[in-house]
């Protein structure tokens, strides 16, 4: 049987500054197209677990060790990357310490979530509202079909 063929995968993080008043999260300014401010993430690595690759990708664009606290949700719009269909599942994690901007990062900073950057890259928007909504009320995002 041909294995079939799927869309990629890609672990975010939504990185709160546990150290900071507010919780103010990480975003980097993409150095790739798509142009536009993003949660940090990238694709997994074969023989990697979903969780690690968010981890390793966080630690790659901002140097931080973060410790993943909730998972946020699973984004699979096939419209949500305009390079092409990818699966995101996103995590919320905590971390201490001052981000800098590496790897894929062109720049970095530190945002209360009153005062977003834009554009937002992909459906990055989207993500932080429902990342507002739970932190607001508790309520993770249920699905969207």
């Amino acid at each position: 049987m041909a294995r079939p063929v799927t869309p990629p995968i890609a672990a975010d993080t939504i990185i709160e500054l546990v150290d900071r008043p507010g919780r103010p999260i990480v975003l980097i300014e993409r150095k790739y197209p798509p142009p536009g401010y993003a949660i940090p993430g990238g694709f997994m690595d074969v023989g990697e677990t979903v969780e690690q690759a968010a981890v390793r990708e966080a630690l790659e664009e901002t140097g931080l060790h973060v410790r993943l606290t909730v998972l946020l949700g699973v984004y699979s719009d096939p419209a949500r990357d305009p390079r092409g269909q990818t699966v995101s599942v996103v995590y919320v994690a905590e971390a201490e310490g001052e981000p800098e901007a590496h790897d894929d990062a062109r720049a970095l900073a530190i945002y209360p979530l009153d005062a977003l950057p834009s554009p937002l890259a992909f459906d990055h928007a989207r993500i932080l509202d429902d990342y507002r909504r739970w932190r607001e009320t508790g309520q993770l995002p249920g699905p969207s079909v």
